[in-house]
């Protein structure tokens, strides 16, 4: 299925920041829903600010316009503040996107556990995102890095909020537990490599 472009990709004053504070706001709200859009519509989890301006999202050429290197960075660091993206380097130049935030993640799969009964159950992380039980659902596919802060804290505060029997999602590895997830790995593990693994009670 082909990607549905709002109304303003092709209304050339969208690609030019507007002067006005409320009407800037709008426009970049607009353009934060699009790039979040696109970015789950093409499983897209790593953008890059110079790359980006020859992105379809940002430029439209059937128009012949499109968005500046530093307007690009203005909307990025507005997704930044929503909490759909984080910086990868202190330039600013490259970044992990996040269409869904982790805790809502985080949701989708305590849903998706609850309702196939596999609480008190212990999944890789490979199974949970690359098995086939969870072929069809949204967070199948999901990039390890992405799925590790979904599963770290937001399960936990769920839960004191919950009267399930639940308590908590806990991530270990083979090695030492850390407090914070790692930083996304720079090539997807293979199956064979040992993973960790969440036991969900």
């Amino acid at each position: 299925m082909s990607f549905e472009w709002p109304w303003q990709y092709n209304f050339p004053p969208f690609f030019t920041l507007q002067p006005n504070v409320d009407t800037r706001q709008k426009q970049l709200a607009a353009w934060c829903s699009l790039a979040l859009a696109y970015c789950r519509h093409h499983k897209l989890y790593t953008l890059d600010v110079m790359e980006s301006q020859e992105s379809p999202v940002f430029n439209n050429k059937k128009i012949e316009r499109k968005l500046s290197t530093e307007a690009i960075q203005v909307v990025f660091e507005e997704l930044r503040k929503k909490g759909n993206l984080d910086w990868l380097d202190k330039n600013k130049s490259r970044c992990l996107v996040m269409w869904r935030r982790p805790e809502e993640w985080g949701k989708l799969i305590y849903q998706w556990v609850s309702k196939v009964g596999m609480i008190n159950s212990v999944f890789t992380l490979y199974e949970l995102s690359n098995g086939d039980d969870t072929e069809g659902e949204e967070f199948h596919g999901l990039e390890e890095w992405i799925l590790l802060r979904s599963l770290h804290g937001p399960f936990r505060r769920t839960a004191r909020r919950s009267s399930s029997p639940w308590t908590t999602a806990r991530v270990s590895s083979s090695s030492e537990r850390t407090p914070t997830p790692p930083p996304p790995p720079p090539h997807p593990l293979p199956p064979s490599q040992t993973l960790p693994f969440i036991a969900l009670f």
